[in-house]
Order: C-alpha cells, then structure tokens, then sequence
C-alpha cells in the first residue's frame, strides 16, 4: 500500500509515517518543506501519485474565525487532487464533540472541514479524538495569571498522542468508514482536578483555582468533550504518561 501523508512534521503527522513505514508501507511526507500547499494545490498532483489512501493531518495556522475558511478550502483542493489521483480512501483527524460547540470558532471550523469530506466523491473516513494529554499544559497556560491557574469543571477525557496517531493508522489500514471514528482516553477529568494532577507531577510554583469561567473550554456544556459510549479508548493512563516525561 502506499500512503501520503499530510502535514507529515506534525505531533500525528509524524508518528502516523513512522508507524506506516515500521509496517512496510510506501509513505509520502507531504509538509510545505517538501513543497505541498494545501490550500494552493502546490505539489499535490506529484504528492498523491500512486496513493491509495491519503491521511489529512495539516492543521490551520490559526484557530480563529480564519481557520475556517482555511479547512473549507483546503479540504475541497485536497479532494479534488485525491479524486483526480485516484486515491480510495481520504482520512482525517477531527475533535469529539466538534459538532455540539458552535460557540468555539475552531470547532466550527473543523465542523465544516468534515462536511466538506462527507461531501466529495472519495471514500472517507473521520476519527475524531479528544484532548490530547499533550496540550494540557497549554490549556493551563490559558488561563495563568502570575502562580495561579484557573481552570472549570469541564469533563474531560484526555488521550496520548501516541494513541491517536495509532487509530488514525488502523483507520486509514482499513476500509473507508464513510462515517466517524470516536476515540478518547481510558479517564476523565474535570478539567481543573487535570491541572492540579499535573501540577503535582511537575512541580513549579503555580496553583490551581477552580473558576468556571475561566478559558475558552469554560462555556461548553455537560460532558460534551468526553468520548461518547461506543469509543475506542486508548490504552495509555494520563499518570503513567506524566510518569515518563
């Protein structure tokens, strides 16, 4: 099989082409470096050739009202290059809940990015992930004044990178699931007992007050960011992960 990936040098991206080609696949790392733009078309006729399944990792230089007209456009150029490519299978990387939290413009661009792909000719498939344990710090980083971080009680059910580069690699293995993919990991949080386990594992002068305003996870409702009943979970423990940085 011989797969492209996009946005290649990113924290999936690159693990999802390490465990391809570790698999004995022929993996493209398409980035801008290597002269793919996805929002142009640049570079992804030569991208594409020969691929079976494209797998959709880029992200929007921003997370504002901007990014979605970047995931629109560049979900339809995509597109148009994998059907004329003859790619059978497009796959990408979306967040649980997107669709349930319109008040955050992120989600509603990446809402979109997904429509845009249940709409083309190709056959696709979208796994959508929860938070990653990854970007804890900079959630808490957010709301940081001083030595105080103020965190909601937003449920929350973090999962390792490692873990969703490895579903987004079985997704993409197998056939299209012209649907979605939820995935999370084994645990949730309120968001602010997350902030003090990690302050606890590392230390470093900041506390944690619960304040359910705060930070732009504060709005959203009940366990919407939690991964919905029949989710595939990850089997990494967010403790034994701190354990090992």
């Amino acid at each position: 099989m011989r797969y492209t990936v996009l946005g290649a040098s990113g924290l999936i991206g690159s693990q999802s082409v390490d465990r391809l080609t570790a698999a004995g696949h022929d993996v493209v790392s398409a980035t801008r470096s290597t002269g793919v733009d996805v929002v142009t078309g640049k570079g992804l006729r030569e991208a594409f050739a020969g691929s079976d399944v494209v797998l959709n990792l880029t992200n929007s230089p921003t997370f504002d009202a901007s990014s979605i007209d970047f995931f629109e456009t560049s979900t339809t150029v995509i597109g148009a290059a994998a059907e004329e490519a003859g790619v059978r299978h497009l796959v990408i990387l979306s967040i649980v809940g997107v669709d349930r939290v319109p008040q955050l413009d992120y989600y509603r661009a990446k809402s979109a990015q997904e429509n845009v792909l249940a709409s083309g000719p190709t056959p696709y498939s979208i796994v959508r992930a929860t938070q990653f344990f990854e970007f804890v710090e900079a959630i808490m980083s957010w709301t940081t004044d001083g030595d105080v971080v103020r965190l909601p009680r937003t449920p929350v059910q973090p999962i390792a990178a490692s873990d969703v580069s490895a579903a987004v690699v079985g997704a993409a293995s197998g056939g299209p699931l012209q649907g979605i993919r939820n995935i999370g990991g084994p645990e949730v949080f309120p968001l602010d007992e997350l902030g003090r386990i990690t302050l606890a594992a590392r230390p470093d002068g900041r506390s944690v007050v619960t304040d359910d305003q705060a930070g732009p996870l504060a709005p959203v409702a009940g366990d919407v960011l939690t991964a919905p009943d029949d989710s595939d979970l990850g089997p990494t423990y967010y403790s034994d992960w701190l354990g090992r940085r």
